[in-house]
């Protein structure tokens, strides 16, 4: 074999060498890239949920941020309106007119409005007030009207079994955060709590109620994808009842009011929940505050359907305008039992009437 056929040789293995390198190469590729992928989804996500967890916990004490202060915007687009017509030495029917589209424009609704507008003027004719103190008896009007409910959280006396606060609303309102802060706050104060993830047609939600199960120590009781809400929720009740606890907070699937099939799903839920071990005693509607006039709508509709005890009202630190809590009372007798006014556990807190007004005219 002659020199140059030894190397042609030599040659043609390192070319063949080389192409096998890099075919193998090309065949490792996808998958390595997939697992770096893989890997990389996976620090995203953990970073997630802990930047979604620390910024929920916020503090367990209680803000130090007053109401007043959460309310601000809610406050601005209020008074701002308000101010113009209330300052006056005295008060002309247009000033009071002015008055009336204040409070429209502030979510109260047309009826309310009116008939509060309508009140205060009578207030300040019987009592000989000058017109100056429109804002006063604004502020009483607002109190009396926003009064008289009972805003606890009902529980089952006796200890016969677990009380059921069930939770409806659409999606993106909050409910399964706010699931999470009241389940914190219970366990806190001693409660023995079981959570029901009955929203069963999205992962997320169970995931999420699953994180804040362990964040406060409590039972979950979850279903397969799909599976049955009712069944989730009525298992979970049976569960509490095993375990001694004492109450369970069940979590619902999303739904627009205008579902009517799924409307009735959640009149199952509702039905199947009393039917075991356990009572209902709260169903909390739970309200986009910023949603104004079509959060009344949602409200009326849910009250129909599965007969609302109260309603909370979240993101009120935000750009809602407020007057929604007086139109839901008004006009449905439901009342507005929580509110959030931020992202911390400490930031859903019982809706206190008097605070509440003082904090819109402050």
């Amino acid at each position: 074999m002659t020199l140059e056929i030894i190397v042609g040789l030599v040659v043609l293995a390192a070319v063949v060498l080389a192409a096998a390198t890099v075919v193998r190469r090309r065949r490792r590729l996808p998958a390595v890239r997939a697992l770096e992928d893989a890997a990389a989804a996976g620090e995203v996500a953990d970073r997630v949920v802990g930047r979604l967890a620390d910024r929920a916990a916020g503090s367990t004490e209680r803000s130090t941020v007053s109401l007043r202060d959460r309310l601000s915007k809610a406050r601005t687009a209020l008074t701002g309106s308000l101010g113009s017509a209330l300052e006056r030495t005295s008060i002309s029917i247009e000033a009071w007119t002015e008055v009336t589209e204040a409070l429209i424009r502030a979510d109260v609704g047309l009826g309310a409005s009116s008939e509060i507008v309508d009140a205060a003027r009578s207030r300040i004719e019987a009592a000989g007030h000058d017109p100056a103190d429109a804002k006063t008896a604004l502020q009483a009007e607002l109190r009396e009207r926003l009064g008289g409910f009972d805003r606890s959280l009902a529980r089952r006396s006796g200890g016969e079994g677990p009380s059921v606060w069930l939770f409806v609303g659409v999606n993106g309102t909050g409910k399964t955060t706010t699931i999470g802060k009241l389940a914190k706050r219970e366990v806190d104060v001693g409660s023995r709590v079981v959570l029901a993830a009955g929203d069963t047609f999205r992962a997320a939600a169970s995931d999420q109620l699953a994180m804040w199960a362990e964040r406060s120590s409590t039972h979950i009781v979850r279903g397969a994808a799909g599976a049955d809400p009712a069944s989730v929720v009525y298992d979970a009740v049976e569960s509490a009842a095993a375990r001694g606890a004492d109450l369970v907070l069940a979590d619902t699937a999303g739904r627009f009011h205008t579902e009517q099939n799924l409307m009735a799903e959640l009149q199952k839920v509702r039905r199947v929940a009393d039917r075991g071990s356990g009572v209902v005693t709260e169903t909390l509607l739970v309200l986009d505050a910023t949603t104004g006039q079509n959060g009344l709508a949602q409200a009326r509709q849910f009250t129909e359907a599965v007969d609302v005890t109260g309603v909370v009202l979240t993101k009120l630190d935000g750009s809602a305008k407020g007057g929604i809590v007086v139109a839901v009372q008004a006009e449905l007798g439901v009342p507005v039992k929580l509110i959030g006014v931020g992202e911390g556990i400490a930031d859903l807190v019982p809706f206190d009437t008097s605070e509440f007004v003082e904090a819109l005219f402050a």
